[in-house]
């Protein structure tokens, strides 16, 4: 598809996840390319975030750098919980350092982390079928495309299987997730798009410094909640930017 769009010879080259910019810049030398990226887009993307340099800049969400804080979020939530697990996809390129940065936190908590990977809609089945085999308390589901696309089936499973989890995506709790910390995504494709906007009038990419999420947001869904028959703590649900009855 990137390729696609070289032949066409586009303007810019707008890639909505870290996958799609690797795959454009790939594909160009010269097209600009503005990203929108889950993780530390100096691994592979940019030289660095204030001189992207080449024909690359974007935004940042910080997603694959949350882990840590929705595991304390999922601790507050479920302080008996002792066995955490994650799921993750072993291909996606940011996973390794998020596992790594989970283990620390849960240790310091006294916790154990259960790694689930996936890579297929078939995993994310069979691993949801084994969470109570390997008595894992709560799921954190990491920052992935492969994630993203598949909403409905996360929060189905995780409704049959009765077992809390944490998102990166307000979207997945706004159709029945229980809780979620991440990123604005709006925001951040509004600076995408305004980012768009000045390199069609002349500007270049390597003079555009990487931005970085500056809006977090916390939602909680009381009614799955209720499902679960977990009694989301005061403090908690005072802090939530949403909470959705």
């Amino acid at each position: 598809m990137a390729a696609d769009l070289v032949r066409h010879r586009v303007s810019v080259i707008a890639a909505g996840s870290t996958s799609a910019a690797l795959a454009a810049k790939v594909a160009t030398a010269t097209i600009p390319i503005v990203f929108e990226s889950g993780g530390d887009p100096v691994q592979g993307l940019v030289a660095s975030l204030n001189r992207p340099g080449d024909n690359v800049t974007g935004v940042s969400s910080m997603n694959a750098e949350l882990p840590s804080k929705q595991l304390g979020l999922l601790h507050e939530l479920l302080p008996q919980a002792m066995r955490f697990a994650v799921l993750v996809n072993p291909n996606y390129s940011y996973s390794e350092s998020a596992v790594t940065d989970l283990r620390v936190a849960a240790g310091a908590i006294g916790r154990q982390i259960e790694v689930l990977s996936v890579s297929t809609n078939r995993d994310i089945d069979t691993v949801f079928a084994s969470l109570a085999q390997k008595q894992s308390d709560a799921l954190l589901v990491s920052t992935d495309t492969l994630f993203i696309n598949r909403y409905v089936q996360l929060v189905t499973l995780a409704t049959r299987h009765a077992v809390p989890a944490i998102y990166p995506w307000r979207e997945i709790v706004e159709i029945g997730g229980l809780m979620s910390y991440g990123s604005n995504v709006a925001d951040l494709f509004r600076q995408t798009g305004i980012y768009i906007g000045r390199i069609l009038k002349g500007e270049k990419p390597a003079d555009l410094p990487i931005l970085r999420a500056t809006k977090f947001e916390l939602v909680i869904n009381l009614q799955a909640a209720k499902t679960l028959g977990i009694d989301v703590p005061p403090t908690l649900l005072a802090r939530a930017d949403e909470v959705i009855e």
